[in-house]
């Protein structure tokens, strides 16, 4: 009996990781629900550009709503349904997608991006501690050192 609640407990605990896990790939795999007007009308083109396109231009609109404009279709979307203009003004008009003013979106895109880059930075230093990778920059810099204290070793002179 003992070995069956052992074998739970494990199981317990695996089921808790695994939960903690999707909520947070959920957490950080949304995209923004805040734009500009601007932004919301460049969206709005190219949804119509996606309903009326090839499946490859279809994956091309796909991919810079999700990098330029960080607006995930599926965050806002009904599964197996085709998301289109009309969807982003319904999602407009039910305050799924908020509208603010140009100055706060740049602010907002400037913080979101200094966050990205000492996130980078975190992960790139723990890497380098646990030996996962190697610092290319201190590698770079001891390598350029060698070369200005031995120019005559230099490749390529």
């Amino acid at each position: 009996m003992a070995d069956n609640s052992g074998r739970v407990a494990r199981d317990f605990i695996f089921y808790c990781y695994l939960c903690l896990r999707i909520i947070y790939i959920i957490i950080h795999s949304m995209g923004r629900n805040k734009f500009s007007q601007r932004e919301i009308e460049i969206i709005g083109k190219l949804l119509r550009r996606k309903m009326a396109g090839t499946r490859f231009q279809q994956k091309m609109v796909r991919h810079t709503l999700r990098t330029t404009f960080e607006f995930n279709i599926a965050d806002f979307n009904i599964q197996g349904k085709a998301f289109g203009p009309e969807d982003l003004d319904e999602c407009v008009r039910r305050g799924r997608i908020q509208i603010l003013d140009d100055a706060t979106i740049e602010a907002m895109k400037q913080r979101h991006a200094e966050k990205r880059q000492r996130d980078e930075a975190l992960r790139q230093a723990e890497a380098v501690a646990s030996g996962d990778a190697v610092d290319w920059q201190e590698v770079q810099r001891q390598w350029d050192e060698y070369y200005k204290n031995n120019p005559e070793e230099q490749p390529g002179l």
